[in-house]
């Protein structure tokens, strides 16, 4: 084999090594990331429908006066999932339902009667909401 031949031969190979390489690292680099946004996609689906469910919880025992379906004990479980799954979605959403966790602390009690309680928690449930629907923006 001719010199030429040989550095020909030994640039392709070298070319086509690192074209492999690069494209099994960005194809490694898009799995990792679209699970990655399947992951939080799935907890912001769940956690917008846990705010709704809490919404509803709030409306029942406020407006309709029935606490069994109203149940503040529903409303804790309600929560509880909703902070839970907000580390999956973002520090944003974690931080806004950290605060409705507080809100819902200090204010479940009022609801009954306080409509500026209500007031409060629904105002923080928008927060998370929107802090969802950002996430859900930003996702490659």
């Amino acid at each position: 084999m001719a010199k030429g031949n040989f550095r020909a031969a030994s640039a392709t190979a070298i070319i086509s090594l690192i074209f492999a390489v690069s494209g099994f690292s960005y194809n490694a680099w898009r799995l990792e990331q679209s699970e990655e946004n399947n992951i939080v996609r799935n907890a912001a689906f769940q956690v917008l429908t846990e705010l709704a469910e809490f919404e509803q919880v709030i409306y029942i025992n406020r407006y309709d006066g029935n606490e069994m379906e109203g149940s503040p004990r529903l409303g804790w479980v309600k929560i509880g999932l909703v902070y839970d799954l907000s580390m999956l979605i973002s520090q944003d959403v974690e931080q806004a339902s950290a605060a409705l966790k507080a809100e819902w602390t200090e204010t479940w009690p009022k609801i009954r009667k306080e409509s500026d309680a209500v007031a409060a928690l629904l105002a923080d449930v928008d927060v998370v909401r929107a802090a969802v629907k950002r996430r859900l923006l930003e996702l490659q």
